[in-house]
């Protein structure tokens, strides 16, 4: 009897600042939260409590809960309040606009939280590749470069070959290699299946419990 192949190992994605945004949102939040809880006197103390609830299960659902695992067989996305299992077979398509997503096969629209669209990125993707194409153009009617390519002086003063292509964004290249990833291995045995959906109760349960305590005591207050 053959035992089934080891699963490939996932390669995580995640937005650093978000990360990083979430973590000093939390600081703050629990530095004034616990104060108030603490030297609070009255209903604040109850108020602070309830906020603390509400607040600390959604600042950590959008911004350090979001990832996208992706492996050989299927890509896995833990958005605030969902976890989808997408194995590669279901996906129609990666599509990036304002929005990253992913488009199964049934029609279904999933957002990419942690892969966030960079308009600045994007712009200063551009501006690049715009003065990599002047460089190379300088370079050719000069004769500079290995086959015409352009130069670029570096910060040593020496000169070496502008890269080549387009400069991409950051999250642009991350799609760039999920498409990559979709397009070898969408008729591969092991990554057909079905999608999966789960709801990640562990953050919704706390922040609807923490709205409904605020609400009452706002409500008899």
């Amino acid at each position: 009897m053959t035992s089934a192949p080891p699963e490939s190992r996932d390669r995580i994605y995640r937005s650093p600042m978000a990360l990083i945004g979430g973590f000093l949102l939390l600081v703050i939040i629990g530095w004034l939260g616990v104060d108030a809880v603490v030297s609070g006197s009255g209903r604040t103390p109850w108020l602070a409590l309830a906020a603390l609830i509400l607040l600390v299960p959604l600042v950590s659902a959008f911004t350090l809960r979001p990832a996208v695992f992706a492996n050989n067989d299927r890509l896995r996305i833990r958005n605030p309040f969902r976890v989808i299992v997408v194995p590669w077979g279901e996906v129609e398509t990666l599509r990036s606009g304002y929005s990253n997503e992913v488009l199964s096969k049934a029609g279904v629209k999933y957002q990419l939280w942690a892969i966030p669209v960079s308009l600045r990125g994007r712009k200063k993707a551009a501006r690049q590749t715009a003065r990599q194409a002047s460089g190379r153009g300088r370079g050719s009617s000069r004769g500079l470069g290995l086959f015409g390519g352009g130069m670029h002086t570096d910060a040593l003063g020496g000169r070496t070959p502008l890269p080549e292509g387009p400069t991409r964004a950051e999250t642009d290249k991350i799609m760039d290699d999920l498409r990559e990833l979709l397009e070898a291995r969408t008729k591969a045995e092991t990554s057909q299946g079905e999608v999966t959906v789960r709801w990640a109760y562990e953050i919704a349960g706390p922040a609807v419990a923490g709205a409904v305590l605020l609400a009452i005591l706002l409500a008899v207050g």
